[in-house]
């Protein structure tokens, strides 16, 4: 290993444990990230954009999203995506496949097994040979009822010292909450009655990264992930990591320096491992976890899911709009990755300080009126607000604020294809995909709200369907289909390729996208209003000469004359080559 990573190391060891022996933690680090002398890179790999291209996009699903209560889930898992998205998407988000709790995998008590109700470690690594496979690395916390947690009770080492503990009358009102519970579970120990932190719930008990071990631990866990083909790393709810009473326990410094030293040991590895951080936060502090291009590859473009639907439920892109002018573009060697629906739901903490306060008011309305729940956090002073609308994307947006039902699949796509056109990877939750309805039956069934957006198609069923070009699942996903294949044939829309935000009519989302050897430009116009709007053709500059042509639709567009016709929710690609 070079002095230049031993010295980036120490620095990074001396910020996270400046009372501990940092050549000795230095070791061990190493030990656990490259045991028994595994390859490593002499030289760090450089930042660059070479990581992904205009070909790449993700489908998230669960393990077990598709079940037929006879083959493994993992094989029609691996059925599913051959069929149906080999040669559309390349990479692949498995939800938590490990063996669990509760949280639908959140919960996770064995982090070197896959959950056997899905398959083993020979179908994860099947898939991750035709796909790039994303796993989570679950690193707040654990479940209170797995053998971590067990061994702590009974004061076993080194698990002792693995949890975190604190006063219940010391003074958390500043700690950030992202739900409503009380934060403090009373246990009874070997060692006699504890307070342990638990910030998601009390089946999920924060872990204490103060204690080295608890870091090492998680190294040795993310190098049998490499090992077993994984290739991103999604760090679930990082942000919360290092705790200090008297702040709020979010986003602190230690937590920021251990994600560059993940960072640092990736840079290092001979496999190309993408750290991607999952914070559900507020645009300045998800930003951050960029760093200096010394932190994540890429994060969640989590204002996007908010505002989005705001956008195509109100029938205005205007703070859309205002929200995407301010966004920088992602540093060389990092890059957004954009969606609109998730396993979580629509998370609304991404649109504090962008929507005013009744405007969300009115989505959360929408919402339930279009038969979803919504979930509350609890705010310092007591009070609540909105933490996130548990509904799918594709039931969110079967209406709009005025009531209106009509044209639902084409609002509902031109979601999807504003996702595709924008700076970044595009990722498609499965049910995005599927069209897939509220589920009801799993809320009243599970006890939990987010169950309403986690659907488990019966595979026969669904391949009916997919069969049926008059379904709504053929329909949604063989459109979409469509416009991510042509997506990834356009160099404009490399991750990284130039963005500039056009202001025009309120009702159009419009971007301008040129490619990084500036030979393509793509004017990307969406309507999301279920109004006809006319765009003058020299308010998006189209250079006369060039031959610009709709994409999407294979029509002709001229530089000058007619006015650029929008249909409701339509959605027009126009490039000068293509």
């Amino acid at each position: 290993m070079t002095s230049t990573f031993d010295a980036r190391l120490a620095d990074l060891i001396s910020a996270i444990y400046p009372e501990a022996d940092g050549a000795a933690l230095a070791a061990e680090i190493r030990d656990a990230f490259w045991p028994d002398d595994r390859p490593r890179r002499r030289r760090a790999r450089v930042p660059s954009n070479n990581f992904w291209s205009e070909r790449d996009a993700l489908v998230i699903t669960y393990g077990n999203s598709i079940v037929d209560g006879v083959h493994k889930p993992l094989d029609l898992l691996q059925d599913f995506l051959h069929r149906n998205l080999k040669g559309t998407v390349d990479g692949v988000h498995i939800l938590p496949f490990f063996p669990f709790a509760s949280d639908d995998g959140f919960a996770v008590t064995d982090y070197r097994a896959v959950n056997r109700a899905l398959g083993d470690w020979s179908d994860i690594r099947r898939i991750a040979g035709d796909f790039k496979l994303m796993s989570d690395l679950v690193l707040n916390h654990v479940s209170s009822q797995g053998p971590w947690f067990t061994a702590y009770l009974q004061g076993h080492a080194p698990y002792d010292r693995f949890f975190l503990e604190a006063d219940p009358e010391a003074d958390l009102s500043m700690v950030v909450r992202p739900r409503t519970h009380p934060l403090l579970r009373r246990v009874e120990t070997a060692n006699g009655p504890r307070h342990v932190w638990c910030t998601f719930s009390h089946d999920q008990v924060d872990l204490d990264f103060g204690n080295p071990e608890v870091l090492l631990e998680f190294l040795r866990i993310m190098r049998l992930h490499i090992d077993q083909g994984v290739r991103i790393l999604r760090l679930d709810a990082v942000a919360f990591l290092w705790k200090e009473i008297g702040t709020p326990c979010i986003h602190l410094p230690q937590t920021h320096a251990i994600v560059r030293l993940m960072r640092l040991l990736c840079d290092y590895a001979v496999e190309p491992v993408i750290l991607l951080t999952e914070t559900n936060v507020p645009k300045a502090e998800n930003l951050s976890y960029f760093g200096n291009r010394n932190e994540a590859h890429a994060v969640y473009n989590f204002s996007l899911p908010p505002l989005l639907l705001h956008a195509l439920q109100s029938g205005t892109a205007r703070w859309l709009i205002r929200w995407q002018a301010t966004m920088p573009p992602a540093q060389m060697g990092c890059a957004y990755l954009n969606f609109s629906a998730s396993h979580d739901g629509i998370g609304m903490r991404p649109a504090e300080g962008v929507l005013p306060a009744e405007e969300i008011a009115r989505m959360t309305a929408c919402a339930k009126g279009q038969g979803g729940l919504v979930s509350m956090r609890t705010m310092p002073d007591g009070s609540q607000q909105p933490y996130e609308l548990n509904i799918t994307f594709f039931d969110a947006l079967g209406a709009t604020f005025d009531g209106e039902t009509a044209y639902h699949v084409e609002r509902f796509l031109a979601s999807q294809t504003i996702v595709m056109a924008m700076e970044g990877i595009p990722a498609f939750y499965i049910h995005a995909l599927l069209a897939t309805g509220n589920d009801h039956a799993g809320v009243e069934k599970t006890g939990i709200a987010r169950a309403i957006n986690r659907h488990r198609w019966h595979y026969p069923d669904l391949q009916a369907r997919l069969k049926d070009p008059s379904s709504v699942q053929a329909r949604v996903l063989g459109e979409l289909k469509r416009r991510m294949a042509l997506r990834a044939r356009q160099p404009a829309f490399h991750p990284n390729a130039t963005q500039f935000t056009l202001q025009l009519d309120e009702r159009v989302f419009g971007l301008w996208r040129q490619s990084l050897d500036r030979a393509q430009s793509v004017f990307a116009l969406h309507n999301v209003s279920a109004q006809e709007v006319e765009i003058d053709p020299t308010a998006v500059n189209l250079i006369e000469g060039d031959a610009w042509r709709d994409l999407l639709s294979g029509e002709p567009v001229a530089p000058v004359g007619d006015a650029i016709r929008l249909r409701p929710y339509q959605c027009r690609w126009i490039s000068n080559r293509g």
